[in-house]
């Protein structure tokens, strides 16, 4: 049975929501207290993205994520409870908060799959501290969301959460309920009208190329001296459009040209936005089983079948990309047994995606109740795929090589639900949106045996691509 307003089936659930949350109301008024009521319903399927274009608002956050290969989609507006925090307690304090948030939040749900429920929404920037006072992200953002639509293979979930109090009009709450139900069963017929459209930009800002060669130069030096393994430098695109840009439009161009990988986006309420299409999934709970991925080393995808499977075979067989590989592989199983973690390291694979292929190695534990998703997040970020080793000295060269503010780039994102399920992802092969300008970041892995040539050609490559999908 799904929601409509406009049917006699919506009024068997505002009977029971009018039940649970005048228990909830009885339950402050008891205790003296505010509490978050959280119910979910199942509506009529629609696209989250459409959810999105039409219930978003610049001074509201939001959130969207998508993984067409599972068939899953969200779109989060609005917040009923947030924090903006930095420093180098970001992760323990964003833990804190979300579990003081559950301790207040009462659920009313039919569903029982986890990607429905009730979820936290999170952010966290490079570095701990922003060097830019002016970047728009704060170093983490925990968000729980007023209104939230979900997707998962044919089954669609409203999910709204809302605070109560011993004052609160429940009438008035439900009648809000009714009025967003029918704006989003209005969009129903509409799921179909983001059409895809080239970008057209009056002005390209090009990093300069030969800083960035100079740097991957610099950086070889270091590495040959022994100062470190490995490092990941990030070069940036700046462009301008005639007009501001569509970052639905956008983000709708990203899941059709990157079907394989994470698309994603993230306002901050003040009109900026940071979206990408990443292949680099950081971690995966569901039932206190762990999934991670080690992802680095990369080729370029083939213009025939031929061509493609002679540059699988050179990334395979690269010495050069199968230590960059490796160093990856050894921080994460180091950095999850200092957990009290277990891992277990899967048989290697490519990642195949539709410019560029990567070394791929999926990593499993088993994940204690007692340790919280953000606990793993936080001993694995930054990993050598996206900082390099050793971490201390790698990401202090990133601050001397760079002159641009990283910000979310690179760093984690995703969310949290009320039982520890989660995903997240690393925001790579991503843009900062900001009216009509926006700012394309990337980055190469520089370890010994690195061409500066052919480090800047993959790094263009990466820009390129994304590039083509703003509008």
């Amino acid at each position: 049975m799904t929601v409509s307003s406009c049917n006699a089936d919506f009024f068997v659930y505002n009977k029971e929501l009018y039940c649970f949350l005048l228990a909830v109301q009885q339950n402050c008024i008891k205790n003296n207290d505010t509490q978050i009521a959280s119910f979910a319903l199942d509506i009529d399927w629609v696209d989250p993205l459409v959810v999105l274009d039409k219930l978003a608002q610049p001074n509201k956050v939001s959130f969207y994520w998508e993984n067409k290969r599972k068939k899953e989609a969200l779109a989060a507006v609005d917040a009923v409870a947030k924090i903006e925090i930095a420093g180098k307690d970001r992760f323990a304090k964003s833990e804190e908060f979300i579990k003081e948030c559950v301790k207040n939040i009462t659920s009313f749900s039919r569903t029982n799959q986890a990607f429905f429920g009730t979820r936290f929404l999170c952010s966290f920037s490079f570095f701990d501290q922003n060097s830019q006072a002016d970047y728009p992200f704060s170093a983490a953002t925990i968000f729980l969301p007023r209104w939230q639509v979900a997707v998962k293979n044919e089954r669609c979930v409203l999910v709204f959460n809302t605070i109560i109090n011993a004052d609160t009009n429940i009438q008035r709450i439900l009648q809000s309920l009714s009025r967003k139900l029918e704006i989003i069963n209005s969009l129903e017929s509409n799921s179909q009208t983001l059409d895809y459209s080239l970008p057209k930009f009056s002005h390209k800002s090009v990093a300069n190329p030969q800083h960035f060669k100079c740097s991957v130069l610099s950086a070889l030096e270091k590495i040959q001296s022994n100062d470190l393994t490995k490092v990941v430098l990030a070069d940036i695109l700046d462009v301008r459009s005639n007009a501001h840009l569509n970052v639905i439009k956008s983000l709708n161009n990203l899941r059709q040209l990157h079907p394989n990988c994470y698309v994603f986006s993230h306002s901050n309420g003040k009109g900026q936005n940071f979206i990408g299409a990443s292949p680099e999934r950081l971690i995966n709970i569901q039932e206190q089983q762990l999934m991670t991925d080690a992802l680095a080393g990369s080729a370029p995808r083939g213009k025939t079948p031929g061509e493609d499977a002679n540059n699988a075979s050179r990334l395979l067989n690269s010495e050069k990309e199968r230590h960059e590989h490796s160093l990856v592989i050894d921080f994460i199983t180091q950095r999850l047994s200092q957990l009290g973690l277990l891992p277990q390291v899967l048989a290697p694979r490519l990642r195949q995606l539709s410019n560029i292929q990567h070394l791929w190695t999926p990593i499993s534990a088993g994940v204690p109740a007692d340790v919280h998703p953000l606990k793993i997040v936080a001993q694995l970020h930054p990993t050598p795929a996206v900082a390099g080793t050793s971490q201390e000295v790698a990401c202090r060269e990133i601050r001397r090589y760079e002159s641009f503010e990283r910000g979310l780039y690179a760093a984690p994102l995703g969310w949290v639900d009320l039982e520890g399920n989660c995903e997240f992802i690393v925001g790579i092969r991503s843009a900062l949106i900001d009216g009509d300008r926006a700012r394309l970041y990337a980055g190469v892995g520089i370890v010994a045996g690195s061409d500066p040539d052919k480090e800047l050609a993959e790094v263009q490559l990466k820009l390129q691509a994304l590039l083509k999908a703003l509008v």
